[in-house]
């Protein structure tokens, strides 16, 4: 293979019409371009260079290889451009996953802001709120803590927020007119399921409920929030939804605070090890801070 670097001072040769110039133009003194265009001549078995007067210039042959290894360093000159613009997270593409609650109140923002400081980034957004033992970690993921679950290997995990469970009822129902509500007292109660089988969300609010001794009786099963809460205006039941979950609420029903305990699901946000130091993974963080903490 031939050696790239000594092409390089072939080229500039050719380019300036002497050793002398083109080795001032690289930075190198004349004495070490003549060395090494000695060696391409070795390498390649061709006279690249030949005498004339006191100096020495490239043959025709030289003239030819410098001209079709032009190609070659536009090419090379794009590569650096590009490792250039990796580095500095401008080009290339970036994975962010994402439970539904999370998606739709944060991350519009941290896209919009990424997409104006990284115009030629590609965003994957995935859905990663039911896990598959296939799935790809993505580079972003922003995830319901799971009571007993480990992080991904490979990622750094840090807390985002810890989101509090709340009560959505009727404005008419007795609990409307209380500030906060146990736990213990929605065991009567007919309940309407808000998630996902088996989901993270769905086991922390079972879990405490099983902290006080029950098992809610699911009167109906939706599988999202804004699918769930509609069913409390027809009365057939309550439903119990994180604070991050609450948009838009009818206006015959209202929230009210769950206490002793207060069932919380904790966020975090992991970042792939090997995405750690893009600059845009690292921004997308800093902005994920920035809205859920306002600061």
């Amino acid at each position: 293979m031939l050696d790239v670097s000594r092409l390089r001072l072939l080229r500039a040769v050719v380019a300036t019409g002497s050793i002398r110039a083109g080795a001032d133009a690289l930075g190198y003194t004349p004495s070490a371009v003549s060395q090494q265009l000695a060696a391409l001549q070795r390498e390649t078995g061709l006279r690249l260079l030949e005498r004339v007067g006191r100096g020495i210039e490239p043959t025709t042959v030289g003239r030819t290889l410098a001209a079709e290894a032009e190609p070659l360093f536009q090419a090379i000159t794009r590569i650096e451009g590009l490792v250039g613009d990796l580095r500095a997270g401008r080009v290339g593409s970036l994975s962010i996953g994402y439970f539904a609650s999370a998606g739709a109140v944060w991350l519009p923002p941290v896209v919009a802001a990424l997409h104006a400081q990284f115009p030629e980034l590609r965003l994957e957004l995935r859905m990663t709120e039911v896990k598959t033992p296939d799935a790809a970690v993505p580079d972003v993921d922003i995830f319901v803590e799971r009571p007993g679950d480990t992080p991904a290997p490979g990622t750094d995990v840090r807390r985002l927020a810890d989101d509090p469970y709340v009560a959505v009822v009727r404005a008419d129902d007795p609990f409307a007119q209380r500030d906060e509500v146990p736990l213990a007292e929605l065991r009567e109660r007919r309940w309407i399921d808000n998630d996902l089988d088996d989901g993270a969300c769905r086991r922390v609010l079972l879990a405490a409920c099983a902290e006080v001794g029950f098992v809610p009786e699911f009167a109906v099963e939706t599988h999202d929030y804004h699918t769930a809460i509609p069913f409390v205006s027809t009365g057939i039941g309550i439903t119990v939804v994180p604070e991050l979950g609450i948009r838009d609420l009818p206006a015959d029903v209202t929230t009210v605070r769950i206490v002793a305990p207060t069932p919380v699901r904790n966020i975090s946000v992991a970042v792939r090890k090997a995405a750690s130091q893009h600059p845009a993974a690292r921004r997308a963080v800093e902005l994920l801070d920035h809205v859920v903490t306002g600061r």
